[in-house]
């Protein structure tokens, strides 16, 4: 009569978890689903060219016309705000991009794939935002340094151009890569809320594009009230050189855009565990 003995070994191995569900793990699994959609290259390139191009072309437009250009224009002309202008067209990109990572996976149904490999569904989330934060921040603060080093190589024809070192430019560089960082995770958590690739759009555009607009045809008392608590407003002060009187300080109002997104994350994260997917 034989007896099998059993390797101790394997009964170590088969005791030990494979495929254990990491923040590890999720996050790679959304750098792979990030990268894995035309969608996404598609519209960072876009973000980046504009960020990068957009001042450059600007920048070489109005060199070859400054002698056209009256005296007061010349006297207060910013060649920092002038150089990053790309970011104006840049948002617009991220800020889409940011809505699609969310809903796209609602509308094809594979978010019912990623529940059921993280249950827990919050991992989900947060490795969304990490991924799309980082990928956002890293080009967009490269393309940042880009438009603002060649467009003044070209402003530089009319000795008109500063260095990095010059009063606020290299917070106005820096601080237009975390505006388009934070914009990017307010989108996503917009997405998440909503669920729906055309609804998270719009209300982005509503929230970023439109609201300044109708706040600007109030009467001037209470559009001066308004306008520095707005999110784009508050952000966008971070990345100017010399904000307008009447707007909070460029950190402030960063800090201000960085609640707004909080709030966004916070209600997704809510909705997210409450909702059935």
């Amino acid at each position: 009569m034989s007896a099998t003995v059993a390797d101790p070994s394997a009964a170590r191995g088969s005791a030990t978890p494979r495929g254990r569900v990491t923040q590890w793990h999720v996050v790679r699994s959304e750098w792979t689903k990030l990268w894995s959609l035309r969608s996404t290259r598609w519209s960072l390139l876009a973000a980046v060219v504009s960020m990068a191009g957009l001042g450059v072309l600007a920048s070489a437009i109005l060199m070859s016309r400054w002698s056209e250009l009256n005296p007061q224009k010349r006297t207060y002309f910013d060649a920092i705000d002038h150089s990053l202008g790309g970011a104006d067209l840049a948002q617009l990109a991220i800020g889409v991009l940011g809505v699609l990572i969310v809903s796209g996976e609602y509308s094809t149904g594979m978010i019912r794939s990623s529940m059921l490999a993280v249950p827990r569904r919050l991992p989900v989330l947060w490795a969304k935002i990490a991924v799309f934060g980082a990928v956002t921040f890293v080009l967009m603060l490269i393309a940042a340094f880009v438009a603002f080093t060649a467009s003044q190589a070209v402003l530089s024809q009319h000795h008109v151009n500063v260095a990095l070192n010059a009063p606020h430019a290299l917070r106005a560089v820096v601080g237009t890569a975390l505006f388009l960082t934070v914009l990017g995770i307010l989108c996503t958590a917009i997405g998440a809320l909503v669920r729906n690739s055309a609804g998270g759009i719009s209300a982005f555009v509503a929230l970023l594009f439109v609201l300044p607009g109708v706040a600007g045809i109030l009467p001037s008392n209470v559009a001066d009230t308004i306008d520095p608590y707005l999110p784009s407003n508050a952000g966008a002060t971070l990345m100017q050189a010399v904000p307008d009187a009447h707007m909070l300080s460029p950190w402030a109002g960063f800090a201000l855009f960085c609640g707004y997104a909080a709030v966004a994350v916070a209600a997704a994260a809510l909705m997210l565990v409450r909702r059935d997917v």
